[in-house]
């Protein structure tokens, strides 16, 4: 479908000369580092996962082999995306930008619109990232399977391990919290990495209620006795588990693993904000200009068995 161009103007009075846009949902994920990037993944590329026993057993005068050692592995194949945009320069001539295109009947796009173009672009496709990282959808155009998405069909997911979701609010955050933190493999808990990744609304609950608003015993005034202006915006902690928010996720949704069992590959991370400009004056003669975009991007996990998640339906088990 062909690019649709809407331009509304008054074209009178003076111009501010700045341009502004809906604000987008932030990339947290990748920006914060809040899981393993595996950059120059060209095709695919294989996560493997080792499960071996201890074999402690007595000790004896001949050598007896305990124990069992098992390899397994998961595929991380990123898929290839693209962004085609095409703008038609004559769109421009009555907008307060003219004056940038020059008086030529040759003209160039606004310089401030193209700049800002490609600004916002770049972080659009940010924005869409973060989205797809958690609960994208290969069979959509333009995403690929975030770890939610394959977490509803894994089969080998602990059914002890899969926390059914509610509505969540600032009264029942912390209890729901709870859920998540006793459904952790003892043996995860206290290791390095280990986190409860938790969508927007369940951080800002967490927030009010640890402000006192919530029905855990913390009193009318909640952390220090400062109600709602406790928290400053610094890091967070469940039962000693740092909790992180990621923005991918959608409300009333929570995962808890390490940052090393969850992975996004690519083929240079660079592509992912690099975003061109075409003029094709030079090349058919005509008014347009494309932009383009053209990166990879898919995510994996490790160990299946080391993933609490909370507000998902297992279909596989």
């Amino acid at each position: 479908m062909a690019t649709t161009t809407s331009v509304t103007t008054t074209y009178a009075g003076e111009n501010s000369g700045k341009w502004i846009s809906a604000a987008l949902l932030s990339g947290v994920t990748l920006s914060n580092e809040l899981i393993t990037i595996m950059p120059n993944v060209k095709y695919k590329s294989v996560v493997s996962n080792l499960v071996s026993a201890s074999g402690l057993a007595d000790a004896s005068c001949d050598f007896t082999a305990t124990g069992a050692v098992t390899l397994t592995e998961r595929i991380l194949e990123p898929k290839s995306l693209q962004v085609n945009k095409q703008l038609c320069k004559a769109d421009f001539r009555d907008t307060f930008q003219a004056i940038e295109m020059g008086y030529s009947a040759h003209d160039v796009l606004p310089k401030s619109f193209a700049d800002y173009l490609l600004a916002h672009q770049a972080e659009q496709v940010a924005a869409d990232i973060e989205s797809h990282i958690w609960n994208g959808d290969a069979g959509n155009s333009g995403e690929f399977d975030g770890f939610m998405t394959l977490l509803t069909t894994d089969a080998a997911l602990p059914a002890a391990q899969e926390v059914a979701g509610t509505t969540l609010t600032a009264a029942n955050i912390i209890t729901e919290m709870g859920k998540v933190a006793d459904a952790i493999p003892s043996r995860l808990y206290g290791k390095e990495g280990l986190r409860i990744y938790v969508s927007q609304n369940a951080m800002r609950l967490y927030v009010r209620a640890l402000g006192g608003f919530g029905t855990s015993g913390l009193g009318a005034n909640g952390v220090d006795n400062k109600g709602t202006m406790w928290y400053q915006g610094g890091d967070l902690m469940f039962d000693g588990i740092p909790v992180v928010v990621a923005n991918g996720l959608t409300a009333d949704q929570m995962l808890a693993t390490t940052k090393d069992n969850l992975f996004f590959g690519t083929g240079l991370l660079s592509d992912t904000n690099l975003c061109k400009l075409i003029d094709l004056a030079e090349i058919d003669g005509s008014e347009n200009v494309r932009l383009i975009m053209r990166f990879t991007a898919g995510v994996q996990y490790g160990n299946v068995t080391d993933i609490c998640t909370y507000g998902i339906t297992n279909s596989a088990n």
